[in-house]
């Protein structure tokens, strides 16, 4: 998909792919958003929202280990390609972006 198909299925670029090492996660803004979007160790980039669904912790913030996300408040872990709860104490998941890598460029679907 060229970057022009992915602007009009409702991309926009995020990042470029060295601002995110490898297995870590941060925070970005876009079109007024607090995201987390991260890259694991296998090279794989998902977002997911950045605010913790338990209590509202910074989730750009904390660790990534896998695909895993652990808010740095309470420990709670969000799977950073689908928002669902890998551990309490959140209940509720986060809201996950379809992310894809367009040469330098990381791309998000709002």
């Amino acid at each position: 998909m060229t970057a022009l198909e992915q602007t009009a299925r409702g991309f926009v670029t995020v990042a470029r792919a060295g601002d995110v090492e490898p297995g870590t996660v941060r925070v970005i803004e876009v079109e007024g958003r607090s995201l987390c979007i991260g890259l694991t160790e296998d090279g794989e980039w998902g977002a997911i929202d950045n605010i913790c669904t338990h209590d509202g912790g910074t989730l750009g913030e904390g660790e990534l280990d896998e695909t895993g996300v652990e808010c740095p408040r309470h420990g709670g872990r969000f799977d950073l390609f689908s928002g669902r709860v890998l551990a309490l104490p959140p209940v509720r998941p986060v809201s996950a972006y379809e992310t894809v890598l367009d040469g330098d460029e990381v791309r998000i679907r709002l």
